[in-house]
């Protein structure tokens, strides 16, 4: 693939929107993105195990589900070399480039899919020209596959210019689940890294926009809540029952009764609910997955410890036993005006680029939280920027696309900042 090559890129995007795969599933894209990377000129690149720490994954899946996707992966023809460097589900990769004298510059790109049902309409582009998902119920339905593509343009714009330094470019795993952050931002990868960006693409503005310095960064933790009690017949003995469906749902009622807090908007949601076997028996299992956010980290901790106690407070009323896990988490983020500026300068060398904004708010939640915060800690600067595109449908629905040209975009913004961060290190 030539640098800048925008029929290389849209192929290449077009072949990881074909497979999108669900988080510690991304096989075929990793071993696609690996298989580009050996391609150039780098100074390492670091997979699968090599590029996380391990032992800080949530919510990986079972072997057997790992087994089918990896299988499925090696069909569609991804190389079984680095298949096994990626085994059990440590998918991801760091590509880093080293020239000469000059600062560490990180970019985090996400690479992961979600359960969506790709629309089958000749109107949705993807189905139109022959590229709709391929794993049905599953696509990408919030542009990660845009962001890899970008990830692997900038280092190539990057790779052919004067920049001076190190570019480490962070393609990370299990976002959607916000469950791969953080074992990338405490994989030792980021303790060199002077400044970070991360980027998105759509985020509700149009193409030919873009957003310097995303704000509004929502703390999460993702739940799963698992009651068990003592089933009896319903009719003949229910006192003998211990009924987890009853502590299900006075769990998911005070859930919702969580106070306010003064120091800022906070959220709730018990997203997936359900239990028991049969009308009439009295129900021994229940589940609760969920949801917790705040506006700051410490807003999420309050509704955290909040929903931990009620959670056991309404198993033990209805002499039940309930098992909390986390699925997943990720922290609040503050982007740093000096890179965001770096973003404006280079948005203004670009074209196609029609409207610059200087910060808008997210609304939601990203792990890339984890990777900004990790540099920030160590006195380095992160940015999270937006490149707009008319998306058709809103993210995380059947129809979501982006337009192929703004991803160019992207990558020629992008590059530029990077470069500017060397020239001016802010």
């Amino acid at each position: 693939m030539s640098a800048l090559d925008n029929d290389e890129y849209r192929a290449f995007r077009r072949d990881l929107h074909r497979h999108p795969e669900p988080a510690w599933r991304e096989f075929y894209t990793t071993a696609r993105i690996v298989e580009e990377l050996r391609e150039r000129d780098l100074t390492e690149l670091h997979v699968g195990r090599d590029a996380l720490a391990t032992d800080e994954r949530l919510n990986v899946p079972d072997d057997d589900e790992l087994a089918e996707w990896e299988g499925q992966a090696r069909d569609a023809g991804a190389d079984p070399e680095i298949l096994e460097q990626l085994s059990g589900g440590y998918t991801g990769c760091v590509a880093v480039v080293e020239r000469g004298d000059g600062p560490v510059v990180g970019l985090r790109v996400d690479i992961d899919g979600l359960p969506i049902t790709e629309s089958e309409s000749d109107d949705h582009v993807p189905a139109g020209e022959g590229f709709r998902s391929e794993h049905e119920g599953f696509m990408h339905a919030c542009g990660h596959d845009a962001h890899a593509t970008m990830g692997l343009g900038a280092l190539d714009a990057v790779l052919d210019s004067d920049f001076s330094g190190t570019l480490k470019v962070f393609f990370q795993p299990g976002e959607e689940q916000v469950a791969g952050g953080k074992p990338m931002a405490e994989s030792g990868h980021l303790d060199d890294v002077d400044y970070l960006y991360a980027v998105h693409v759509g985020l509700d503005h149009p193409s030919g926009e873009v957003v310097c310095g995303v704000e509004g960064f929502l703390a999460v933790r993702h739940l799963l809540a698992e009651f068990e009690g003592e089933p009896a017949h319903a009719g003949a003995r229910p006192e003998q029952g211990r009924n987890a469906v009853q502590a299900m749902a006075a769990a998911v009622q005070n859930l919702y009764a969580i106070p306010r807090h003064a120091d800022g908007p906070t959220r709730v949601n018990a997203g997936l609910v359900g239990g028991g076997t049969a009308t009439n028996i009295i129900p021994e299992e229940s589940h609760i997955e969920g949801e917790l956010r705040g506006q700051t980290t410490e807003l999420a901790e309050y509704m955290s410890d909040h929903a931990d106690r009620i959670l056991e407070s309404a198993a033990e009323m209805h002499d039940c036993e309930v098992e909390v896990s986390t699925l997943g988490e990720a922290p609040s983020a503050t982007s740093d005006d000096a890179l965001a500026g770096l973003v404006r300068e280079s948005a203004g060398d670009v074209a196609g680029v029609t409207s610059i904004v200087d910060s808008d708010d997210l609304g939601g939640s990203e792990d890339a939280t984890y990777l900004m915060n990790r540099v920030q800690e160590q006195d380095g600067l992160a940015c999270y920027l937006g490149v707009g595109t008319d998306h058709p449908g809103g993210h995380h629905t059947s129809d979501f696309d982006v337009v192929e040209g703004d991803i160019g975009i992207g990558i020629d913004v992008i590059a530029g900042a990077i470069r500017r961060v060397a020239e001016t290190r802010p």
